[in-house]
């Protein structure tokens, strides 16, 4: 059984854990019981019940003929209260406004989780509004301008990625370590990381990471159509955001400051 700072895991709460972060993983994919517990390695019996419990309490959700199985509203409202009670999270979102007034592009902030950038707050372009908010959503951060942002201020030899080959989300995604480390060695040169085309067709990002932790674990980013991306407005993207990440990091305090520090 695994243990966490000398205390051992909660065989029942890990398994839980492990439940809804699988339904999560699976977006608008219901899952049948049968596939929750064979991914778990769980016996069929145990897993009807631990889902039982947690539609009963609203952490997960079923269809009228209770076979399909889904995340539940609880998980949002959870999730809600994480963006809401983090303080850097607050004190970017004035900046991510001024971001997208001056430029009328897509504006993100993110933060790294594990080897993974998950979205926590968007601001959309003013010429295109998507259907749904990206915010909640996570992917790898080889893929993209906040992620490849965030891998730059850490040593090669310590970078969180996959085994093996590198999954590609589009023709132009790093497909091995080795061409996505020669990028990030750009990226530290440069100062912020690009990405054209990597993780969208048709869209050019341009990521900086937010310097108030050591390594930086927070990032900013502008996402912009190629139709529109000209060379002077390529220049006019990366000054707008240079300034804002120096205002965000003016406002926010450094590890080790006032505000309260989360592992």
């Amino acid at each position: 059984m695994a243990e966490t700072g000398g205390v051992r895991e909660v065989k029942s709460a890990g398994r839980t854990v492990q439940l809804l972060e699988l339904l999560a993983a699976r977006g608008d994919q219901p899952a049948r019981l049968r596939e929750l517990a064979e991914e778990l390695h769980v016996p069929r019996s145990s897993m009807y019940a631990l889902l039982q419990t947690l539609i009963d309490r609203g952490w997960v959700r079923t269809d009228v003929t209770g076979s399909l199985y889904g995340i539940g509203i609880r998980a949002l409202l959870t999730g809600t209260s994480y963006l809401d009670s983090d303080p850097r999270v607050r004190a970017a979102r004035p900046y991510l406004d001024e971001a997208s007034d001056a430029l009328g592009e897509t504006i993100h902030f993110a933060r790294l989780d594990d080897g993974d950038v998950v979205y926590l707050a968007t601001r959309e372009s003013h010429e295109y509004l998507r259907p749904f908010s990206r915010v909640g959503r996570r992917l790898p951060a080889y893929v993209g301008a906040l992620g490849k942002a965030l891998l730059a201020e850490r040593p090669d030899d310590g970078l969180p990625l996959p085994e093996g080959p590198l999954e590609p989300l589009t023709p132009r995604t790093h497909r091995d370590r080795a061409s996505l480390v020669a990028d990030l060695a750009r990226t530290r040169e440069r100062g912020y990381a690009v990405d054209r085309e990597e993780g969208v067709t048709g869209i050019v990002g341009f990521g900086f990471a937010l310097r108030y932790d050591a390594p930086a674990v927070d990032a900013i980013s502008c996402s912009v159509p190629t139709a529109r991306l000209t060379e002077g407005r390529e220049e006019r993207i990366v000054a707008v955001m240079r300034e804002i990440r120096e205002k965000i990091e003016a406002v926010v305090p450094r590890a080790g400051g006032a505000a309260t520090q989360w592992r």
